[in-house]
Protein backbone atom coordinates (compact mmCIF):
# COMPACT_ATOMS: atom_id res chain seq x y z
CA UNK A 1 0.00 0.00 0.00
CA UNK A 2 1.08 3.60 -0.57
CA UNK A 3 2.08 5.35 2.65
CA UNK A 4 0.69 8.86 2.94
CA UNK A 5 2.73 11.84 4.04
CA UNK A 6 0.22 12.38 6.85
CA UNK A 7 0.87 8.88 8.21
CA UNK A 8 4.63 9.42 8.10
CA UNK A 9 4.17 12.72 9.92
CA UNK A 10 2.03 11.03 12.58
CA UNK A 11 4.64 8.33 13.17
CA UNK A 12 7.42 10.89 13.35
CA UNK A 13 5.44 12.85 15.97
CA UNK A 14 5.11 9.70 18.08
CA UNK A 15 8.70 8.47 17.78
CA UNK A 16 10.72 11.54 16.78
CA UNK A 17 12.60 9.23 14.42
CA UNK A 18 13.99 10.58 11.09
CA UNK A 19 11.43 11.01 8.29
CA UNK A 20 12.93 8.37 6.00
CA UNK A 21 13.12 5.85 8.84
CA UNK A 22 9.44 6.44 9.56
CA UNK A 23 8.51 5.91 5.90
CA UNK A 24 10.53 2.70 5.76
CA UNK A 25 8.92 1.44 8.97
CA UNK A 26 5.44 2.07 7.57
CA UNK A 27 6.36 0.41 4.27
CA UNK A 28 7.60 -2.66 6.16
CA UNK A 29 4.46 -2.87 8.32
CA UNK A 30 1.82 -2.15 5.68
CA UNK A 31 0.99 1.21 7.19
CA UNK A 32 0.18 -0.09 10.69
CA UNK A 33 1.20 2.64 13.15
CA UNK A 34 1.57 0.37 16.19
CA UNK A 35 3.65 -2.16 14.27
CA UNK A 36 5.73 0.68 12.81
CA UNK A 37 6.47 2.02 16.31
CA UNK A 38 7.56 -1.47 17.35
CA UNK A 39 9.68 -1.76 14.20
CA UNK A 40 11.45 1.52 14.95
CA UNK A 41 12.06 0.51 18.55
CA UNK A 42 13.58 -2.74 17.38
CA UNK A 43 15.86 -0.81 15.07
CA UNK A 44 16.63 1.56 17.91
CA UNK A 45 17.61 -1.40 20.06
CA UNK A 46 20.01 -2.54 17.35
CA UNK A 47 21.61 0.91 17.37
CA UNK A 48 21.79 0.78 21.15
CA UNK A 49 23.90 -2.36 20.99
CA UNK A 50 26.43 -0.62 18.73
CA UNK A 51 26.65 2.32 21.17
CA UNK A 52 26.82 0.20 24.32
CA UNK A 53 30.62 0.08 24.32
CA UNK A 54 30.94 3.86 24.61
CA UNK A 55 31.74 5.21 28.06
CA UNK A 56 28.81 7.14 29.54
CA UNK A 57 30.36 9.24 32.30
CA UNK A 58 28.32 12.44 32.08
CA UNK A 59 24.66 12.62 33.03
CA UNK A 60 22.28 13.60 35.76
CA UNK A 61 21.34 12.75 39.34
CA UNK A 62 17.75 13.30 40.41
CA UNK A 63 16.03 13.12 43.80
CA UNK A 64 12.24 13.00 44.11
CA UNK A 65 10.29 12.94 47.39
CA UNK A 66 6.81 11.63 48.12
CA UNK A 67 5.66 11.77 51.73
CA UNK A 68 8.36 10.06 53.83
CA UNK A 69 10.12 8.44 50.87
CA UNK A 70 12.85 9.85 48.64
CA UNK A 71 14.19 8.22 45.49
CA UNK A 72 17.65 8.97 44.15
CA UNK A 73 18.80 7.93 40.68
CA UNK A 74 21.80 8.44 38.42
CA UNK A 75 21.49 8.12 34.65
CA UNK A 76 24.54 8.63 32.44
CA UNK A 77 25.17 9.94 28.95
CA UNK A 78 28.33 10.33 26.92
CA UNK A 79 28.25 14.13 26.83
CA UNK A 80 27.04 16.97 29.01
CA UNK A 81 25.17 18.32 25.98
CA UNK A 82 22.80 15.32 25.96
CA UNK A 83 22.50 15.49 29.76
CA UNK A 84 20.86 18.91 29.29
CA UNK A 85 18.38 17.59 26.70
CA UNK A 86 14.73 17.81 27.79
CA UNK A 87 14.02 14.19 26.82
CA UNK A 88 16.99 13.01 28.88
CA UNK A 89 15.94 15.12 31.88
CA UNK A 90 12.38 13.82 31.58
CA UNK A 91 13.67 10.24 31.48
CA UNK A 92 15.74 10.81 34.65
CA UNK A 93 12.71 12.19 36.48
CA UNK A 94 10.59 9.28 35.25
CA UNK A 95 13.18 6.91 36.72
CA UNK A 96 12.77 8.52 40.14
CA UNK A 97 8.97 8.42 39.85
CA UNK A 98 8.97 4.73 38.89
CA UNK A 99 11.36 4.02 41.77
CA UNK A 100 8.85 5.50 44.21
CA UNK A 101 5.86 3.83 42.56
CA UNK A 102 7.46 0.38 42.79
CA UNK A 103 9.70 0.67 45.87
CA UNK A 104 12.66 -0.14 43.64
CA UNK A 105 15.97 -0.92 45.34
CA UNK A 106 18.26 -2.05 42.50
CA UNK A 107 18.99 -1.11 38.90
CA UNK A 108 17.88 -4.36 37.25
CA UNK A 109 14.52 -4.11 39.02
CA UNK A 110 14.21 -0.52 37.81
CA UNK A 111 15.05 -1.39 34.19
CA UNK A 112 12.36 -4.06 34.16
CA UNK A 113 9.71 -1.78 35.70
CA UNK A 114 7.00 -0.25 33.53
CA UNK A 115 7.30 3.43 32.67
CA UNK A 116 3.80 3.25 31.17
CA UNK A 117 1.32 0.52 30.23
CA UNK A 118 3.20 -0.53 27.11
CA UNK A 119 6.85 0.21 27.83
CA UNK A 120 9.56 -0.70 30.33
CA UNK A 121 12.34 1.57 31.49
CA UNK A 122 14.82 -0.43 29.44
CA UNK A 123 12.70 -0.08 26.29
CA UNK A 124 12.51 3.69 26.83
CA UNK A 125 16.27 3.83 27.33
CA UNK A 126 16.84 2.06 24.02
CA UNK A 127 14.44 4.39 22.26
CA UNK A 128 16.33 7.40 23.63
CA UNK A 129 19.66 5.90 22.56
CA UNK A 130 18.36 5.78 19.00
CA UNK A 131 16.90 9.27 19.21
CA UNK A 132 19.79 11.06 20.97
CA UNK A 133 22.61 9.12 19.32
CA UNK A 134 24.52 8.37 22.52
CA UNK A 135 24.94 5.47 24.87
CA UNK A 136 22.77 5.99 27.96
CA UNK A 137 23.13 4.04 31.18
CA UNK A 138 20.81 3.71 34.16
CA UNK A 139 23.62 3.40 36.68
CA UNK A 140 22.38 3.67 40.27
CA UNK A 141 19.19 3.87 42.27
CA UNK A 142 18.56 4.35 45.99
CA UNK A 143 15.44 4.66 48.11
CA UNK A 144 15.06 5.97 51.66
CA UNK A 145 11.90 5.36 53.64
CA UNK A 146 12.25 7.82 56.47
CA UNK A 147 11.96 6.98 60.14
CA UNK A 148 12.33 10.68 60.87
CA UNK A 149 12.50 13.78 58.69
CA UNK A 150 13.65 13.14 55.14
CA UNK A 151 15.20 15.76 52.88
CA UNK A 152 17.22 16.05 49.71
CA UNK A 153 19.63 18.45 48.10
CA UNK A 154 20.65 18.47 44.43
CA UNK A 155 23.50 20.66 43.20
CA UNK A 156 23.42 21.49 39.47
CA UNK A 157 22.15 18.01 38.66
CA UNK A 158 25.62 16.59 39.36
CA UNK A 159 25.63 15.93 43.10
CA UNK A 160 22.58 14.76 45.03
CA UNK A 161 22.05 13.75 48.65
CA UNK A 162 19.09 12.18 50.43
CA UNK A 163 18.99 11.96 54.22
CA UNK A 164 16.86 10.72 57.12
CA UNK A 165 17.18 12.72 60.37
CA UNK A 166 15.61 11.52 63.62
CA UNK A 167 14.01 14.28 65.73
CA UNK A 168 15.25 16.92 63.31
CA UNK A 169 13.47 19.77 61.58
CA UNK A 170 13.15 20.07 57.81
CA UNK A 171 15.59 22.98 57.90
CA UNK A 172 18.19 20.92 59.77
CA UNK A 173 17.76 17.94 57.43
CA UNK A 174 18.17 20.21 54.39
CA UNK A 175 21.26 21.89 55.88
CA UNK A 176 22.84 18.50 56.55
CA UNK A 177 22.09 17.31 53.02
CA UNK A 178 23.84 20.43 51.68
CA UNK A 179 26.78 19.79 54.01
CA UNK A 180 27.12 16.19 52.79
CA UNK A 181 27.03 17.35 49.17
CA UNK A 182 29.92 19.73 49.86
CA UNK A 183 32.03 17.67 52.27
CA UNK A 184 31.46 14.12 50.99
CA UNK A 185 31.61 12.02 54.19
CA UNK A 186 31.56 8.26 53.62
CA UNK A 187 29.81 7.23 56.86
CA UNK A 188 27.70 8.79 59.61
CA UNK A 189 30.02 8.22 62.60
CA UNK A 190 33.70 7.29 63.07
CA UNK A 191 32.61 3.88 64.38
CA UNK A 192 31.04 3.15 60.99
CA UNK A 193 34.34 3.37 59.07
CA UNK A 194 35.21 -0.18 57.90
CA UNK A 195 38.02 -1.82 59.88
CA UNK A 196 39.99 -2.67 56.73
CA UNK A 197 39.94 1.01 55.69
CA UNK A 198 41.30 2.03 59.10
CA UNK A 199 43.98 -0.68 58.94
CA UNK A 200 45.01 0.48 55.48
CA UNK A 201 45.37 4.08 56.66
CA UNK A 202 47.41 2.93 59.66
CA UNK A 203 49.83 1.09 57.37
CA UNK A 204 50.27 4.20 55.24
CA UNK A 205 50.74 6.49 58.24
CA UNK A 206 53.18 4.04 59.88
CA UNK A 207 55.35 3.90 56.75
CA UNK A 208 55.38 7.71 56.59
CA UNK A 209 56.14 8.09 60.31
CA UNK A 210 58.98 5.55 60.32
CA UNK A 211 60.77 7.58 57.66
CA UNK A 212 61.07 10.39 60.19
CA UNK A 213 63.49 8.30 62.26
CA UNK A 214 61.59 9.04 65.48
CA UNK A 215 61.41 6.45 68.33
CA UNK A 216 58.73 3.74 68.09
CA UNK A 217 56.60 5.15 70.93
CA UNK A 218 56.53 8.55 69.23
CA UNK A 219 55.65 6.91 65.92
CA UNK A 220 52.64 5.18 67.50
CA UNK A 221 51.43 8.47 68.95
CA UNK A 222 51.78 10.08 65.53
CA UNK A 223 49.75 7.25 63.99
CA UNK A 224 47.02 7.57 66.63
CA UNK A 225 46.76 11.29 65.99
CA UNK A 226 46.57 10.85 62.23
CA UNK A 227 43.95 8.11 62.49
CA UNK A 228 41.81 10.32 64.73
CA UNK A 229 42.07 13.10 62.16
CA UNK A 230 41.24 10.67 59.32
CA UNK A 231 38.14 9.37 61.10
CA UNK A 232 36.86 12.90 61.71
CA UNK A 233 37.41 13.84 58.06
CA UNK A 234 35.51 10.88 56.56
CA UNK A 235 32.64 10.68 59.07
CA UNK A 236 29.73 13.11 59.01
CA UNK A 237 29.64 13.62 62.77
CA UNK A 238 33.34 14.48 62.95
CA UNK A 239 33.35 17.07 60.17
CA UNK A 240 33.28 20.82 60.75
CA UNK A 241 29.78 22.03 59.82
CA UNK A 242 29.97 24.01 56.56
CA UNK A 243 27.61 26.75 57.78
CA UNK A 244 29.52 27.17 61.07
CA UNK A 245 33.04 25.66 60.95
CA UNK A 246 33.55 26.41 64.67
CA UNK A 247 31.21 23.48 65.38
CA UNK A 248 31.16 19.87 64.25
CA UNK A 249 28.09 18.24 62.78
CA UNK A 250 27.87 16.25 66.02
CA UNK A 251 27.63 19.55 67.93
CA UNK A 252 24.82 20.78 65.67
CA UNK A 253 22.85 17.56 66.10
CA UNK A 254 23.38 17.50 69.87
CA UNK A 255 22.01 21.03 70.18
CA UNK A 256 18.79 19.89 68.51
CA UNK A 257 18.77 16.47 70.25
CA UNK A 258 18.69 14.94 66.79
CA UNK A 259 20.58 12.15 65.03
CA UNK A 260 21.23 11.01 61.47
CA UNK A 261 19.70 7.63 60.66
CA UNK A 262 21.20 7.39 57.16
CA UNK A 263 22.24 9.32 54.08
CA UNK A 264 23.12 8.52 50.47
CA UNK A 265 25.21 10.69 48.18
CA UNK A 266 25.53 10.32 44.41
CA UNK A 267 27.91 12.30 42.21
CA UNK A 268 27.65 12.00 38.44
CA UNK A 269 30.30 9.73 36.96
CA UNK A 270 32.18 9.03 40.20
CA UNK A 271 34.17 5.83 39.86
CA UNK A 272 33.71 5.59 36.10
CA UNK A 273 36.95 5.31 34.17
CA UNK A 274 36.68 7.88 31.41
CA UNK A 275 38.19 7.26 28.03
CA UNK A 276 41.05 9.55 27.07
CA UNK A 277 40.90 10.29 23.37
CA UNK A 278 43.61 11.67 21.11
CA UNK A 279 41.78 13.75 18.52
CA UNK A 280 44.77 14.04 16.20
CA UNK A 281 45.34 10.28 16.33
CA UNK A 282 41.67 9.65 15.57
CA UNK A 283 41.76 11.91 12.53
CA UNK A 284 44.96 10.26 11.26
CA UNK A 285 43.47 6.79 11.74
CA UNK A 286 40.35 7.78 9.81
CA UNK A 287 42.49 9.29 7.03
CA UNK A 288 44.52 6.10 6.72
CA UNK A 289 41.36 4.04 6.53
CA UNK A 290 39.73 6.24 3.93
Amino acid sequence: MAVSAALVKELRAITDAPMMDCKKALDETAGNINDAVKYLREKGAAKAVKKASRVASEGLVVAVQRDNQIALVEVNSETDFVARNDDFIGFANDLARVTLDNNVTDVEQLKAAKINADETIEQRRQTLVAKLGENLNVRRVALITGQGTVASYVHSGRIAVIIDVINGSEELAKDLAMHIAASNPIVVSPEDVPADAVANEKDIFRAQALESGKPAEIVEKMIDGRIKKYLSEVSLLGQAFVKDPSKTVADILKADKASVKSFIRFEVGEGIEKEESDFVAEVMAQAKGA
